[in-house]
């Protein structure tokens, strides 16, 4: 399974055809994203984490979803334009998509068949979700906008991580790091 990922067809942000083959060799991170999010300004790390690591092999892979709060409504040029205008988000952006349900794509039934539960610093994010009344539908379910996905440079899925979980924080960190020196 380590090459399907970088052959499963996507569209980027602009509708035009592709897949993830050109980054075949590079450690990558799958992100599911969203514009009015409490979580929205981890597009900072994001690309900063990108900007950082990106001549060591290391890119970003942004996919919009709306399943979580309807929470990136917008058209795939207003999420560009957020994007560039807000953030200055330089990382590959790719069309909106489902994480979760019958639609849910196939990037993320590749990504959650290899890596069913997410890594979490502690549970509060999950708590204050449940105290809303938000539970995953399933115990494999992507919990929310800002699951991080990171997958090896052969594209084997090594980590899941959850939404609050930021690329500035160890856990994530240190397991980039560890892939980049792999």
């Amino acid at each position: 399974m380590a090459t399907a990922l970088f052959d499963i067809p996507v569209h980027r942000l602009d509708g035009a055809p592709d897949s993830l083959a050109p980054y075949r060799g590079s450690v990558v991170l799958v992100v599911n994203v969203a514009s009015a999010c409490g979580l929205t300004p981890q597009y900072e790390s994001l690309e900063r984490a990108y900007e950082t690591y990106r001549e060591r092999g290391f890119v970003v892979l942004g996919f919009p979803c709306n399943q979580f709060g309807a929470q990136e409504p917008g058209t795939s040029d207003e999420i560009a334009e957020f994007c560039s205008a807000k953030y200055d988000v330089k990382f590959p952006m790719f069309e909106k998509i489902d994480v979760n349900g019958p639609a849910r794509h196939p990037i993320y039934a590749t990504l959650v068949a290899e890596q069913p539960e997410a890594s979490e610093s502690d549970d509060t994010f999950r708590k204050k979700l449940e105290g809303y009344g938000v539970k995953a539908a399933r115990p494999d379910d992507v919990l929310w906008n800002f699951e991080k996905f990171l997958a090896s440079r052969d594209g084997r899925v090594v980590g899941r991580f959850a939404p609050a979980v930021t690329v500035d924080e160890p856990l994530l960190r240190d397991a980039i790091e560890r892939e980049l020196n792999a």
